[in-house]
């Protein structure tokens, strides 16, 4: 098979696209996968390294942009399926898959009018715009919750969960023993998080009755790297600073507690490793998408949650002390957590994906 996976911008369009073709390529070496993205995404940095071809449109989002702005996103539109036509048909793919982010439009669009069976996948407990536009017209829509399938038709529709890299859903997850140091991992997403950042900076004075029993792993993203990792220098406090974690397997695999934002893809790699979070919605996500992925996380007992507009280094202290102090409510959270997980999502999208290949 010859599969298209066009989106990303974020890791959290980008690592369920990759996560699709691991499994692809894990079923069949021989099958071909590229991706269609944008030169201002991550895939252009993390796609090379991992092996796969990168293929580049011309695009921008619309949304919550300046009147200028706007308008010279709307005459990108063309220009950029006349470029997703032109690389679906130097490859004659069988199927693609739009993973969202501003590539995913304009290529799964020129994909529907080649008559190349189409599907989308939609991470968020709220579909995006251009998800529920591209809705209308895929053959298979995936989803990560079961309050997204209103919004579709239910022909199209399948939950799968959203998809998680195969060293997630092969389970490299421990069980939480006695550590001389319990670990902390916060990040904020593939650019970081300034909000998170400062917070748990204004954090580490009250952190220092425990320092002697805490180790921290922290993707700041460029702009706070060095503020970070000054301050815990200062504190005198163990800590890993970077400003982006590759191996993230690892890093949760590691840790006892999880700081971060509720972007859907973090959300699915904590379930699938079966961890306790904390999260701090980002509250300008579309439709505060955040949010509601938080709260499903809650109410499934995986996970605490504090509003950005509610955050404070007090507030986050307490919590973090609270979740530490408290062995069984830790372990509690974990099963929680790993029980909500989806390990089988990427399988289940290729195998609907491989009948709509076969359809055609």
């Amino acid at each position: 098979m010859r599969i298209v996976i066009a989106g990303g911008g974020t890791g959290g369009h980008l690592f369920p696209g990759i996560a699709i073709a691991a499994e692809f390529l894990n079923r069949d070496p021989q099958n071909r996968v590229i991706f269609i993205g944008t030169k201002r995404g991550i895939e252009r940095r993390l796609l090379g390294p991992l092996g796969y071809e990168l293929k580049l449109i011309d695009v921008e989002g619309l949304k919550g942009r300046g009147l200028k702005a706007l308008i010279k996103g709307m005459y990108a539109i063309p220009n950029s399926m006349w470029q997703s036509r032109r690389i679906l048909q130097a490859f004659h793919p069988d199927v693609v898959i739009g993973v969202g982010g501003y590539a995913s439009g304009p290529a799964v669009m020129a994909a529907y009018l080649m008559g190349i069976p189409t599907a989308i996948a939609e991470q968020n407990a709220l579909a995006g715009n251009t998800n529920r536009i591209l809705g209308k017209f895929v053959d298979q829509i995936f989803l990560t919750y079961e309050q997204s399938k209103k919004l579709f038709a239910a022909q199209k529709v399948a939950v799968t969960g959203n998809p998680v890299r195969a060293a997630f859903a092969a389970g490299l997850s421990e069980p939480r023993g006695k550590k001389q140091r319990c670990q902390i991992l916060i990040f904020g997403g593939s650019q970081g998080a300034a909000a998170i950042n400062k917070t748990v900076v204004a954090m580490l004075p009250l952190m220092q009755q425990m320092k002697d029993r805490l180790r921290v792993v922290h993707q700041t993203g460029e702009r706070d790297l060095e503020m970070v990792r000054q301050a815990y220098t200062q504190q005198g406090i163990e800590a890993e600073v970077s400003p982006f974690i590759v191996d993230m397997v690892s890093a949760y695999t590691a840790s006892d507690l999880i700081i971060c934002r509720a972007g859907a893809t973090s959300l699915a790699e904590i379930t699938a490793a079966g961890k306790a979070s904390i999260l701090i919605p980002f509250p300008f996500a579309a439709n505060d998408h955040q949010t509601l992925n938080a709260q499903a996380m809650v109410e499934a007992g995986a996970a605490a949650m504090i509003r950005e507009s509610e955050l404070t280094a007090e507030k986050l202290f307490a919590l973090v002390g609270s979740l530490l102090q408290d062995e069984q409510k830790l372990r509690d959270m974990e099963v929680k957590s790993k029980k909500a997980g989806r390990l089988d999502a990427a399988a289940k999208i290729v195998d609907a994906c491989m009948q709509l290949a076969a359809k055609k």
